[in-house]
């Protein structure tokens, strides 16, 4: 929002420090517990960041439906409210995710279990700061709106027929509207009333229903002979990049050796002695025996 008091700009902050404070916590508390950290474990603050800033939109959304149908109401039940209409789908979506990573942890790949462990334990702090911590900085900012404070100084935003000399710009970022109104009587916002209004009337309708049902089945069955072509294995050549030496290599090993099978390779597990003579001499009578 353009309004200077209406405008959730720290909300938002703190809703990103909420899935940070996950990350530290779920990497602090493994650590602690001596799971390795492998380098694939870097990627999972991106995964909690992402579930993090949903479950706020998920948070703010609530909380603005609630306020508008209780103006009146005080903090306590805005807050009941707002847990009641956005806690089930946040406790769901965290229990999939927590669900999904934990099974992960059954895999035989040390790298992948760590991965697993670090990123559904930081699922389930993520889900605990989101209905305490990311619960009282709603509070706060609602206490924030309430007093007319600015978004950026919490200083109290004067509201008055005083400001009419002031240029639009000066009212816009200093009182919160160039109409020298209160900024508090913002109606609901307009994707709010798109969705509403538009988006959801036009996917009632029988016939957008039934070329949804088409589409949905076009994408089911594409995907299902999708699953059929799916072959294992890995291509060494992608995990290099483009510019790299590697694929040349694995060009030309392809190319000349690929006809002759698997390398073979002989491992001697023992100490060796490669000094004494008698010793290089029957390790070599062995290579050529294989040979």
């Amino acid at each position: 929002r353009l309004s200077c008091i209406r405008n959730n700009v720290w909300l938002a902050c703190c809703g990103v420090v909420s899935a940070g404070l996950a990350v530290l916590s779920s990497f602090g508390l493994m650590l602690f517990c001596g799971v390795p950290f492998v380098v694939t474990v870097a990627n999972a603050p991106f995964l909690i960041l992402g579930v993090g800033v949903d479950d706020m939109f998920i948070m703010i959304a609530s909380w603005e439906q609630s306020s508008r149908k209780k103006e009146k109401s005080n903090v306590q039940s805005l807050l009941a409210e707002t847990y009641a209409e956005a806690a089930l789908s946040v406790t769901i979506t965290t229990l999939t995710d927590v669900l999904a990573f934990f099974i992960g942890t059954w895999t035989a790949f040390p790298s992948v279990r760590s991965f697993c462990l670090y990123t559904g334990t930081a699922f389930v702090f993520c889900y605990v700061y989101t209905l305490t911590f990311f619960g009282a900085v709603l509070v706060l900012n609602h206490k924030r709106e309430q007093g007319n404070r600015h978004w950026l100084t919490c200083l109290p935003v004067a509201v008055g027929n005083d400001q009419t000399e002031n240029s639009c710009l000066y009212n816009a970022c200093c009182i919160g509207s160039c109409s020298r109104q209160s900024s508090q009587l913002e109606g609901e916002h307009p994707m709010s009333i798109f969705f509403k209004k538009y988006y959801g009337p036009f996917l009632t309708n029988k016939w957008i229903k039934l070329l949804m049902v088409l589409l949905y089945g076009a994408y089911l069955g594409g995907s299902v002979y999708g699953c059929t072509q799916i072959r294992e294995g890995i291509d060494l050549r992608n995990l290099a990049n483009d510019d790299s030496y590697v694929i040349p290599y694995y060009d030309d090993d392809d190319k000349y050796f690929s006809t002759y099978g698997p390398r073979i390779m002989v491992v001697i597990t023992e100490r060796v002695d490669y000094w004494n003579e008698m010793v290089r001499h029957g390790i070599e009578s062995c290579a050529q025996n294989l040979e």
